[in-house]
């Protein structure tokens, strides 16, 4: 199984799933390792991606997926994913399951603010907000508050995911 976090920058994808794949024993993958370094550039002088850059980026993760799937190697993947089109992109199979971290402009913004050595703007917080399509229920996504700390998040998480594997 991959479990994909997902959201907005500075949600906690990489804090949150770095915790819930070692809660789980599972291998951790960092979406933001596989952007191609003119994707880096961009985001570091504060220029939102593009669909066509982040379609490189996608496929890159789509090996991922891909490969741990093939292995039978379970893994945990923190990336934005956005848009539902990414998210269709990502889903290979059923073995494929979405958590969305969801919060407000406001609390992330924060978030942001604590955040150090990390490529992305802070200034493209609007944009992500402006490209985010949060997950309908046909997607069977799971919506997470990222509204206490990341060890709650990730219990609620946790129970979540055995609650929908009974």
């Amino acid at each position: 199984m991959v479990i994909i976090i997902f959201g907005v920058a500075g949600a906690g994808k990489t804090t949150i799933g770095e915790l819930l794949a070692k809660e789980l024993g599972w291998k951790f993958c960092d979406g933001d390792d596989f952007h191609p370094a003119a994707n880096i550039d961009k985001m570091e002088r504060g220029e939102p991606l593009t669909d066509e850059d982040r379609r490189s980026w996608l496929e890159s993760l789509r090996k991922v997926i891909e490969q741990s799937l093939a292995a039978n190697e379970n893994a945990v993947l923190a990336c934005s994913a956005l848009k539902r089109n990414y998210r269709d992109r990502l889903r290979l199979s059923t073995g494929v399951k979405f958590v969305f971290l969801h919060g407000s402009r406001a609390r992330i913004a924060e978030q942001l603010k604590h955040r150090r050595g990390h490529f992305m703007n802070p200034k493209l917080l609007e944009s992500q907000f402006a490209d985010l399509e949060e997950p309908k229920p046909s997607e069977d996504a799971l919506t997470v508050e990222i509204d206490g700390h990341p060890r709650r998040v990730v219990d609620e998480i946790m129970a979540s995911l055995r609650a929908r594997s009974r």
